[in-house]
């Protein structure tokens, strides 16, 4: 698997690795390796090693047998004649001489296995039909025990149904006799489960599979099993919300709201509310979400450009040759937008009344570390004019 582009997704390398470890064995992986290229990877598992990042990718491929890469396995027999025992060694060998003595796959191999060359991966094609064999650890003569072996194969085929985005209302599972059964038991037998609705959940199926097995007496000791996914219709994913859903608890969510408030104290579980204000800080309120819902101010139609992320506090920038820095000097894409008001906005602070009235000229901006920024130059400092930053665009 190629995991580069997931890593930020899944909270860092060691915690996708962490979680790949723990997953992949219920789906019948022995050896976990990972490292810089995909062949370091595939050949420090056949060496029954995991960790590629451990050293220079140079030194740790060094050390490993000529059977870790297949294209160099397919040549050990001259090689070994040649004292090449690991992979280190034949790559010390002159690259003139390997390349007139052997096919060009070994160099290619491993150029691209020690990263000198890249590697090109094609795309996983998921099969029409989903239908998997196994064979069992050991021999099976009680249908219930079925279930450790059927459970893997249903794993794979929830994955399938994910990647298809569907689900499965009927499958079935078959199971082939051992061969030194005797011929009144049969080759096998097989058991269909159905569902009421579409589903991938394998718990669910797991369950069902397991009532089902329950009622299956075996003629003979079973040796392999199959799974087939027999009717797969399209199926919607789950709701992801974090917040509870009335057709998932039966509950309402202003019940569930007032229940934890009632537990944490009102001041804990606030609800937004959108304000008829142009200034970035107060366009939303926030209120108790026990309290009686005010009526919300309606859609404001907004003609300029508007971050995706707001800083709680803008941030005071610096000046070089009177424009702005963040992470180097800011280039200014568009603007200004003139955002001003405020005058009849008043709070108290330190025990006096304070007008929080705004006069600014918004820019969209782009710095070369930071991405594309949100700053506004203040119109109406006694000081000096001052750039502040308020917020970053996705």
């Amino acid at each position: 698997m190629e995991l580069e582009a997931s890593v930020r997704l899944f909270g860092g390398k060691r915690r996708l690795v962490e979680r790949v470890r723990d997953e992949a064995a219920a789906l019948g992986v022995a050896q976990l390796s990972w490292a810089p290229t995909s062949l370091a990877a595939l050949a420090l598992a056949r060496a029954a090693r995991s960790n590629g990042f451990a050293a220079p990718l140079a030194e740790v491929l060094d050390a490993l047998p000529l059977d870790a890469l297949s294209a160099v396995a397919a040549h050990r027999a001259t090689l070994s004649r040649l004292g090449c025992t690991t992979l280190g060694q034949v790559r010390a060998l002159p690259r003139g001489g390997l390349s007139r003595c052997f096919d060009a796959a070994l160099l290619a191999t491993l150029d691209q296995a020690y990263g000198l060359r890249p590697e090109a991966h094609r795309w996983v094609e998921l099969p029409e039909r989903f239908a998997v064999r196994l064979e069992l650890m050991a021999r099976v003569e009680l249908a219930p025990a079925l279930l450790f072996g059927a459970r893997r194969l249903l794993l794979q085929m929830c994955g399938w149904l994910a990647a298809r985005h569907a689900g499965v209302t009927a499958f079935t599972l078959r199971w082939w006799h051992d061969a030194m059964r005797s011929r009144a038991a049969g080759e096998g037998g097989e058991l269909t489960v159905r569902t009421a609705q579409p589903t991938r959940d394998v718990e669910h199926l797991t369950r069902l599979l397991a009532e089902h097995l329950a009622h299956v007496v075996l003629s003979a000791a079973v040796g392999d099993v199959q799974l087939l996914a027999l009717e797969v219709c399209p199926l919607a994913p789950p709701s992801l919300s974090l917040l509870p859903e009335a057709r998932q608890t039966g509950e309402n969510l202003a019940l569930v709201l007032e229940r934890i408030a009632a537990r944490l104290g009102p001041e804990r579980v606030l609800r937004p509310l959108l304000c008829e204000d142009h200034r970035a800080e107060w366009m939303t309120h926030w209120q108790p979400a026990s309290a009686p819902v005010a009526r919300a101010a309606p859609p404001q139609v907004v003609d300029i450009p508007q971050p995706g992320f707001v800083l709680a506090q803008p941030l005071r920038l610096a000046l070089r040759d009177h424009r702005p820095l963040y992470q180097g000097v800011l280039q200014l894409l568009a603007g200004p937008h003139r955002v001003e008001g405020g005058w009849w906005d008043r709070t108290v602070a330190d025990g006096q009344g304070v007008t929080r009235h705004v006069a600014r000229d918004y820019w969209v901006a782009l710095s070369e570390h930071a991405g594309v920024l949100w700053v506004f130059q203040t119109r109406l400092d006694d000081e000096q004019i001052a750039w502040f930053l308020h917020g970053r665009f996705a």
